[in-house]
């Protein structure tokens, strides 16, 4: 087991769930290093926090299940805008802070297609590391 990895994946989950992190920083350490091929990182963070996505997603799914009375009022107004604007296509915007995981949560909820939950989930966060890598690759 190659601990970095085992860290980058973990740092990419937790910090795509609805628990506060970011694994940018150490994506970017890990690039700097140069010990691991650059496509190897970027599919290790994004596996990681497309995982979380999909966790949180499904989270969604369980409570609008489990709860079908309750409403969901007036939290995240703007995941909410998002996904009554766009539909599954607002998940590519998953990666974003402080709306992206609220946009999985709710969608979810709304029970919007799982495979293309999946699907966009997956492409917004790689797209973010792709470009994050990127950048850091050619700073060194």
């Amino acid at each position: 087991m190659d601990t970095p990895l085992v860290g980058l994946f973990l740092s990419s989950f937790i910090a795509s769930t609805l628990f506060p992190g970011g694994s940018e920083a150490l994506l970017v350490w890990q690039v700097k290093e140069g010990v691991y091929e650059l496509w190897l990182l970027v599919c290790v963070a994004t596996l990681g926090n497309a995982l979380g996505g999909i966790v949180t997603y499904y989270m969604g799914r369980w409570i609008a299940y489990r709860f079908p009375e309750r409403t969901l009022g007036t939290k995240h107004p703007k995941a909410q805008a998002w996904l009554s604007r766009y539909g599954a296509f607002s998940l590519l915007l998953s990666w974003l802070p402080v709306v992206g995981d609220p946009l999985c949560l709710l969608a979810g909820w709304l029970r919007i297609n799982s495979a293309a939950a999946c699907l966009l989930i997956t492409a917004g966060k790689a797209l973010r590391y792709i470009v994050v890598s990127g950048v850091a690759a050619q700073i060194w």
